[in-house]
């Protein structure tokens, strides 16, 4: 073996390892920028299910709301068993111990004042759930 051929041998190993080390660069770099895009996804995907979750309660509360707007502020005589149990059914259906709470406040109402300032603080509290 001549001089020069060990040098173009040199030069071919260490431009196969330039190769070799640019090609791992290029992949770490890509892995960095892939993770990057799982963790911001994984953070939108988070955000839209928590969305989603709100809207969800929203239709309830709306349900709830026109369901006791129909059966209750518009009724011309007393509310019937059947709607009174929708009612109860559809407001424990939303989950949430404060409303509930509110809700027997105006159903154990004892006079008629009592009953609709207990309906002025649960229709509050109902437009309050839903703008948030």
């Amino acid at each position: 073996m001549s001089i020069p051929q060990i040098e173009v041998n040199r030069k071919q190993v260490n431009l196969k390892k330039v190769l070799v080390i640019a090609v791992i660069f290029i992949l770490v770099a890509t892995n960095i920028v892939a993770l990057i895009g799982y963790f911001s996804a994984k953070q939108e995907l988070a955000k839209a299910r928590q969305e989603v979750i709100r809207q969800q309660v929203n239709v309830k509360v709306l349900n709830f709301t026109n369901l006791f707007i129909a059966k209750v502020l518009k009724a011309e005589n007393e509310v019937s068993f059947e709607d009174r149990l929708k009612l109860e059914n559809s407001v424990r259906d939303l989950n949430d111990p404060e409303l509930l709470s509110q809700w027997n406040k105006f159903v154990d109402s004892k006079t008629p004042e009592d009953a609709q300032k207990e309906v002025k603080n649960l229709l509050e509290m109902l437009v309050k759930k839903i703008s948030y």
